[in-house]
């Protein structure tokens, strides 16, 4: 590489942290596909790939084999070790015990949503409305994959809220978990108006309940919202279960 290429691939790694800070991209989610993001940035693909390639190699992010490009979960290394790495090898053996990680979530959200309802600060309190307004903005959006973004974004502000730091890594240790598992199953449920609307209900009496403090009532609707999501997602995978079963009949080889 020539000291000019070399240049240049530096100042596009520059552009592209500055590009993630002023998009507010957090850990855990996605960049735009490789083909949008060198339009927006106005550059080749090629120069774009290589500029990527170092920021995952410095760990800032993280490529999935036909899952594009992710800002990897910046996790403690006790919630590394201790709940992300067994779990993602249990993953690997059986994918249904995401549906284990989703009841787990329910305990867990429960907890953030009753701390952030009696700690939530001024700011935290900002950030929450701004956090649910972003999934307000993508209701009308083509890209079900930003809108589930920004659904986890809101759930990641409220055990922010929370100020209890256990809490908050455990959280983005599931959802770095959950993302492959269940990443298209949640775009299927923000491509669907009637789930959507069901979703943005839900998070409104969540959001409403820690901006009053009413600790109670922040559980309750935390409680309801996961329930309504674990249900949803078993359908989802289910339909896609057996979509696959069809496909396998004999008479539908079209050879």
């Amino acid at each position: 590489m020539s000291e000019s290429t070399s240049t240049a691939a530096e100042h596009l790694v520059v552009r592209l942290r500055r590009y993630i800070e002023e998009q507010k991209l957090e850990p855990g989610m996605r960049l735009p596909a490789e083909r949008q993001l060198a339009a927006e940035l106005g550059v080749s693909r090629s120069s774009l790939r290589e500029a990527l390639q170092q920021l995952i190699s410095s760990g800032l992010l993280i490529s999935r084999r036909g899952g594009g490009t992710w800002l990897r979960q910046q996790l403690a290394p006790w919630a590394e070790q201790r709940i992300v790495a067994p779990v993602r090898a249990l993953l690997q053996d059986d994918p249904d015990y995401r549906y284990d990680i989703l009841e787990a979530r329910h305990a867990i959200e429960a907890s953030t949503a009753w701390y952030a309802a009696q700690r939530a600060t001024e700011a935290d309190k900002e950030r929450l409305r701004l956090a649910f307004d972003a999934t307000l903005k993508l209701k009308e959006s083509d890209d079900p994959d930003l809108a589930a973004q920004a659904d986890v974004r809101f759930h990641l502000a409220i055990a922010e809220a929370s100020h209890n730091v256990v809490l908050l890594q455990t959280m983005r240790g599931f959802f770095a978990l959950l993302q492959s598992s269940v990443l298209q199953s949640r775009q299927r449920m923000y491509s669907q108006p009637p789930i959507f609307a069901r979703l943005t209900e839900q998070h409104q009496r969540l959001l409403d309940a820690i901006l009053a403090g009413e600790a109670e009532a922040a559980r309750r609707a935390a409680m309801d919202h996961l329930g309504f999501v674990h249900a949803t997602l078993k359908s989802l995978h289910e339909d896609e279960a057996r979509q696959a079963r069809i496909t396998r009949l004999p008479g539908n080889d079209p050879f």
